[in-house]
């Protein structure tokens, strides 16, 4: 008899399971974790979230892993930043894809994009557009405009858009949820516009690792100076580090920092010659690990510009 009730009830087992599957959260993809965390804003816990180049990783020179393409098999929508950030992104999706094409979100689309000085071999043009070391400076794209806060709010009305597409019955909750997100980054530009107006007009200015903050020094008023160019693993010229240590000597530039990701050693070097050390730590093209001081990218805008304002204005 028990066995008999064990049979009888397997029809219903497998109904029950099939319908569980039916009801999970769709697989949403992200190239890095500042967009990761844009999609969490949104979405919260009614998408599975997958975030290839996760907290304290350098999405500038990631290099995927089979496995990060099987970790997205199945995705309903894949979330790439754009602007030759992250083409490694759109090969992955390839390769994750096992029927039609996964939709995609680019965040920086509508967005006019700066443009920027490359010297160096990188990833930013993604492939077949690479530059040698011997043909000088050209013209790129700036890929970093999460660092004006109005321009992430952009960013999340594209998410808002992608995840509504694909998810049509959470769409009223999406939408609800990115209404909050926005309202919590219009308070933040105000806060940020609030603390870079107390240091003087002459003394905003930032020494970093590479040229990752045009957008934000734009939006708020600041000039930054990169010991590298876009990439944070390109070698600077010896005549460029011997102009900027000039520089920072001439203008007593107290604001030098260290980046969270890439090779720094162009930076310490140039902060030992001028005489200056290095104030902290900035996150420019990745969140902290949870446990960090920029697990978020409210967080990460926080942390940034405390550190830069008690730089500038040459505070302990």
């Amino acid at each position: 008899m028990t066995q008999r009730r064990t049979l009888l009830a397997l029809p219903f087992l497998a109904f029950a399971a099939r319908g569980a599957a039916a009801q999970a959260p769709p697989l949403v993809g992200a190239s890095f974790s500042i967009l990761g965390d844009l999609v969490r804003q949104v979405a919260g816990d009614r998408v599975t979230l997958r975030v290839t180049a996760g907290p304290g990783v350098d999405a500038h020179h990631f290099e995927p892993r089979p496995s990060d393409a099987l970790a997205l098999r199945g995705a309903a929508l894949l979330v790439r930043n754009g602007l030759g950030f992250d083409p490694w992104f759109d090969r992955l999706a390839r390769a994750a894809a096992e029927g039609p094409p996964v939709p995609v979100v680019t965040a920086t689309d509508g967005i006019t994009p700066r443009g920027m000085e490359a010297h160096h071999d990188h990833d930013h043009g993604g492939a077949g557009r690479r530059t040698q070391h011997s043909v000088g400076p050209r013209r790129v794209p700036d890929p970093h405009a999460w660092q004006d806060v109005a321009l992430a709010q952009h960013y999340v009305r594209n998410i808002t858009e992608g995840l509504a597409r694909v998810q049509p019955g959470a769409a009223e909750a999406h939408r609800a949820a990115a209404a909050a997100c926005l309202q919590r980054l219009q308070a933040l530009d105000a806060w940020i516009r609030a603390q870079i107006a107390t240091v003087p007009t002459e003394r905003r200015k930032v020494l970093t690792t590479h040229d990752a903050f045009g957008y934000f020094g734009a939006a708020y008023g600041v000039t930054f100076l990169a010991a590298q160019g876009v990439s944070a693993e390109a070698e600077p010229s010896a005549a460029a580090i011997a102009r900027l240590i000039r520089q920072v000597r001439a203008e007593n530039i107290t604001a030098v920092f260290l980046e969270g990701q890439g090779n720094q050693s162009a930076l310490e070097r140039l902060a030992r010659e001028a005489g200056v050390a290095p104030r902290g730590r900035l996150h420019a093209d990745a969140l902290s690990p949870a446990d960090g001081p920029a697990p978020s990218y409210e967080a990460m805008m926080r942390h940034n510009v405390t550190l830069m304002v008690n730089g500038m204005r040459g505070a302990a």
